[in-house]
């Protein structure tokens, strides 16, 4: 028995009543979540101009408060990173969250305050692992170290106190001491803005240590393994690490990465999917065999949903007492860091409501639309898993955008992908994609009836690379950055089209 783990697994063994309590009283959970919120920020400029100390209840604060994007709120966070206090939250607000999106090249800047990291962030973390632990008593996640595939930051130039960066980075900044213990590598490597030469870094100074856990985007995660299985000459992760026993996702579906990973790894591990945006950490798979996500009701953040099917009538917006499972819901919050009713550009389906559990479904942006389709990318993750495990193929990364012609009833989709293992039959594995994604989604099934409105869709292959030269043309490498998936448009598809032809 190894003390350290245990004394450390006891420590957030204490966390599981909090969570209990919040599981059996959602309801009064969530409204002392938004009374706490209301309250302490009444005294700030927004909360003066919207009547916070006014507010006495959830339909109050719905018909007084108005609901934000990002561009809606962007101008009072930029009173915020100049330095005034008291706009949005109390005091001033020291760390902005740096987010490149995955639909445009703008980047987002979210405030975080300190209460925001500690009571969201870092709070949610650790109940995420306290339930893990409590699955998998055996576990000896502390036996070891933990590899965070973070990103990058540093001060405004204006203003050398406040720090902009991935929330990773943020994060790994304000970790308690005894916790950057069990983290690889270091800040100065962690910390890294080159991201090449970053992961290069961090596969050298872990490939000698004892990891039992990584966490970090698929994608970027798969290009740390086979750095390091490059440096070792190793032919399995397992060989490695052979006491790797967690790897925690996020950011994008994992479905189609899973079979990646188990063949690189070559020895079972958990697989536990967890939810955390820049804006708050929200959800973690609070059991070990089912990828669906416990929503954190008790982490200083108030939920809103409205329902979503690729336009959403605000006024229908309902918090947690009203939400049903099945519907897709476009995911709006309220936070100890100031964002008030922003829409965070998800949506997500209930699978259940005791507890109330949740998958992510896809992105207010990121749905195909353009013939009465309705398709999301929880539809085309799962179709292209399912064809992948048919037919003995490995997808990298893929895109999806229409294909419009002159005929209404001649259009399709087009799947930009780069396979890893590629098909024997590409036309047979665009035939099963598309019954897949029939089989998922039966708007799009009716649209494909007959062909009288979409022909069965079109599969572009794509040379090793493009999809990360794509990322690097438009300045998205590193472990924060996701690939869009879907659009209504072809420009980032057509890019990628011109870069693998002149890779090839």
């Amino acid at each position: 028995m190894h003390p350290i783990n245990e004394i450390a697994k006891f420590y957030f063994s204490t966390r599981v009543p909090a969570i209990d309590h919040f599981l059996s009283h959602p309801a009064e959970t969530q409204q002392r979540v938004l009374t706490h919120l209301l309250s302490r920020a009444r005294h700030t400029i927004y909360g003066r101009q919207y009547g916070f100390e006014t507010i006495k209840s959830y339909r109050q604060f719905a018909a007084q408060v108005p609901i934000h994007d990002y561009d809606g709120l962007k101008p009072w966070f930029q009173r915020m990173m100049d330095g005034e206090a008291d706009v949005l939250w109390p005091g001033r607000i020291q760390w902005f969250a740096k987010s490149s999106g995955t639909t445009n090249d703008v980047s987002k800047f979210i405030p975080l305050s300190g209460e925001g990291l500690h009571r969201s962030h870092i709070k949610t973390g650790k109940d995420f692992l306290s339930i893990y632990l409590k699955n998998n008593p055996a576990s000896r996640f502390f036996t070891g170290k933990g590899i965070v595939m973070g990103g990058a930051g540093n001060a405004n130039a204006a203003h050398p106190d406040i720090f902009i960066g991935d929330v990773s980075a943020i994060l790994m900044k304000n970790l308690d001491t005894w916790i950057q213990y069990f983290r690889e590598p270091g800040l100065d490597v962690a910390l890294m803005p080159k991201w090449e030469e970053k992961l290069d870094r961090i596969a050298s100074v872990t490939m000698q240590q004892n990891v039992t856990n990584i966490s970090g985007v698929p994608s970027w995660t798969l290009l740390l393994l086979k750095k390091v299985l490059e440096k070792t000459g190793k032919t399995l992760i397992s060989e490695v690490w052979p006491h790797l026993e967690l790897y925690s996702h996020g950011g994008v579906g994992f479905a189609p990465y899973r079979k990646q990973f188990e063949e690189i790894i070559g020895r079972p591990v958990f697989y536990q999917n967890v939810y955390n945006a820049s804006e708050g950490f929200f959800a973690w798979q609070d059991t070990l065999d089912s990828d669906d996500m416990l929503l954190h009701l008790d982490n200083g953040v108030f939920y809103e949903f409205i329902p979503f099917n690729g336009n959403m009538k605000t006024q229908d917006a309902v918090n947690i007492d009203d939400v049903r499972p099945g519907v897709n819901y476009a995911m709006m919050i309220s936070t100890n860091s100031g964002l008030w009713r922003y829409l965070i550009g998800d949506t997500v389906q209930f699978t259940s409501t005791a507890p109330h559990r949740i998958k992510i479904t896809g992105r207010t942006r990121q749905y195909i639309n353009v013939w009465g389709e309705e398709v999301t990318v929880n539809n085309t993750d799962k179709a292209i898993s399912e064809s992948c495990a048919e037919m003995d193929v490995q997808v990298s990364e893929y895109t999806v955008a229409p294909i419009h012609t002159d005929s209404y009833s001649s259009g399709r989709h087009e799947w930009a992908i780069e396979f890893s293992k590629e098909p024997a039959d590409l036309g047979l594995f665009a035939r099963t994609l598309d019954q897949k994604l029939q089989s998922l989604n039966s708007d799009y099934a009716a649209k494909r009836s007959g062909g009288l409105v979409l022909d069965t869709l079109a599969v572009a292959p794509l040379n090793t690379g493009s999809f990360y030269q794509w990322m690097d043309r438009h300045h998205k490498l590193g472990s924060q950055c996701k690939i869009p998936r879907l659009s209504n448009e072809r420009k980032m598809i057509d890019e990628l089209k011109d870069i693998s032809r002149v890779i090839r």
